[in-house]
């Protein structure tokens, strides 16, 4: 079985590598890796990614010399939910592409993947095969995108899932209640395509998000956790 191995064209990390959760944690696994590692600069960081972490990976990834830094938990719950008491609409490409990209940058400026999104790397995203702008619910208030929600639907899962992919509401409009009916109207999208499990990926440390998805009725399901090295 390969890993997955990119060199990111931006960011601090000159190689990220990725161990999904059938990847053997064996001595061929630790060669792949430690190819990667050769390759890197002296000063230049590598990051690991583990999905379905367990406790033992850490040791398998302390012997390869990375440090655990970051914890992305999915969260999972049975659909349908709530209907959502808000009204929302589809994304309109080549339409809606520059107020996205504003709201967006705006609300994940912190984030290290979904922001600083450019122009062409929405671009990318809706060339992909999975992408379905009816899946993309947009939500307005005084004639202003006020917030978003970017669905995902993973046909190969058993049973096949709906994932809340990004999700955001304008720094603006904060404070207006706005996250939980915008996460709704994403989850009513996903149970009128007749799927049966929504989840989504969020920070374990980000306790507001956390707190949000569980009064929605989302539960812990896994860990996906990455490592850092740093070439001597």
């Amino acid at each position: 079985m390969t890993l997955t191995v990119v060199r990111p064209d931006q960011g601090e990390f000159a190689w990220s590598i990725t161990a999904g959760p059938d990847q053997p944690r064996d001595d061929d696994t630790a060669s792949q890796i430690k190819a990667v590692l050769g390759q890197a600069e002296a000063g230049k960081s590598v990051q690991l990614w583990i999905e379905q972490a367990s406790d033992t990976d850490d040791q398998f990834a302390a012997d390869l010399g990375f440090a655990p830094y970051r914890d992305l938990w999915r969260m999972q719950r049975t659909l349908p939910a709530d209907r959502s008491s808000i009204a929302t609409r589809a994304f309109a490409p080549g339409t809606d592409d520059q107020d996205f990209l504003r709201v967006n940058n705006r609300a994940f400026h912190w984030h290290p993947e979904q922001g600083g999104l450019t122009p062409d790397e929405l671009a990318q995203r809706m060339a992909e095969e999975w992408f379905d702008a009816e899946g993309f619910r947009l939500h307005e208030r005084d004639g202003r995108l006020a917030g978003f929600c970017w669905t995902k639907v993973h046909p190969h899962e058993t049973p096949p899932g709906g994932e809340i992919y990004a999700i955001a509401v304008d720094p603006d409009f904060h404070g207006q209640g706005l996250g939980k009916p915008i996460t709704l109207a994403g989850l009513d999208y996903l149970a009128d395509q007749g799927l049966t499990v929504g989840f989504l990926y969020v920070e374990s440390d980000n306790d507001p998000a956390v707190a949000t998805y569980r009064s929605l009725g989302f539960n812990h399901h896994s860990t996906n956790r990455a490592y850092w090295f740093t070439a001597p």
